[in-house]
């Protein structure tokens, strides 16, 4: 895979100040659940674990965080161009409903083999698509080729003013639960976490920022082994939100500045924690969304400590949930 680009020629990405952090926290609070810290449900008072449930989001996921924060830091002028990133996902609902907001056009590039659920979850935030192949795709985020954008661009990977916003979560955690030992946070391209771990080490420098990925798509963990960035080879997994199978050079630096551990977990494992979120919490999480719990069960007690596990994300299809519950009886 030597032949993909694993950055765009930048410098490393500057770790936000808590000030950042905390301004990003002002600057969003008008349109963003402060979720709660609900208890895992378990019959073991001693479980210690606690979620993050960014599925009460008005879109569904934690996304809105960054992308609020990044499109309301831009001046208005330009705003007015419109808002413009690259996602076939949770990011390109988030640029949606907050250009609603504005009141200004949005648009995402994104693969043209996108299931088309998941273009129908786009197109009803009014986001247009612009369908590319996947090489085309990666050549406008790592070659630049979005200087030429007609809109304000969003790069959803290392804009500062996005990991701040991401930030504001960890604040959450912090003030809710001081006490905080260890948190786990699903990891894609890496936006989440920097924000998150940024807040945390700023402020309880002894708590555990805990990364996790499928082991279907572990880019973090190899990057990690390696000591920088780079591609792998990926293969299918239900955690599909999170399964970016590059972590590009800008963003290494600062992960591996505020993470402690990254963990990979099954597909089974993640299927299991779907099935406890919904019939013991009734929380309805996607693949990556639950995550961060799978680690969290896998790990001894003893080690994780209080902890609290971030659900990052409520987008799965009826059809694929309804499998997944029906396997428990089976």
């Amino acid at each position: 895979m030597g032949d993909r680009p694993t950055g765009w020629g930048g410098k490393p990405v500057a770790q936000p100040l808590l000030t950042d952090i905390k301004q990003a926290a002002t600057r969003i609070n008008e349109h963003v659940v402060r979720t709660p810290l609900v208890p895992l449900h378990s019959y073991n008072a001693k479980a210690g674990i606690f979620l993050k449930p960014e599925i009460l989001q008005p879109i569904g996921s934690f996304k809105l965080r960054g992308v609020l924060n990044w499109a309301a830091s831009l001046s208005p002028e330009e705003r007015a161009k419109g808002l413009s990133t690259t996602s076939a996902g949770n990011t390109a609902q988030a640029l949606g409903y907050v250009a609603r907001l504005f009141g200004v056009p949005a648009r995402t590039l994104l693969p043209d083999t996108i299931p088309k659920n998941k273009l129908d979850a786009i197109t009803s935030y009014g986001v247009e698509p612009i369908k590319l192949p996947f090489p085309d795709l990666l050549a406008y985020m790592l070659k630049e080729h979005w200087r030429n954008e007609p809109y304000a661009y969003l790069n959803p990977w290392g804009e500062p003013h996005l990991i701040s916003g991401h930030g504001t979560l960890g604040l959450e955690v912090l003030q809710d639960l001081p006490t905080v030992q260890s948190i786990f946070v699903p990891v894609g391209g890496g936006g989440l976490i920097a924000g998150v771990g940024s807040a945390i080490k700023a402020s309880n420098a002894n708590a555990k920022v805990i990364a996790v990925q499928s082991e279907n798509c572990a880019a973090l963990q190899a990057s990690f082994d390696r000591d920088a960035g780079g591609w792998i080879d990926a293969q299918p997994t239900i955690c599909d939100g999170t399964a970016v199978p590059v972590i590009v050079d800008e963003m290494y630096p600062l992960l591996k500045e505020v993470i402690d551990k990254v963990i990979t977990v099954s597909d089974g494992a993640v299927k299991c924690a779907i099935r406890q979120l919904a019939l013991k919490n009734k929380l309805i999480t996607e693949g990556s969304g639950a995550l961060a719990l799978a680690a969290a069960l896998q790990m001894q007690e003893s080690e994780r400590g209080l902890s609290v596990c971030v659900l990052s994300g409520g987008s799965i299809d009826a059809e694929k949930l309804a499998k997944i519950l029906q396997e428990e009886s089976e």
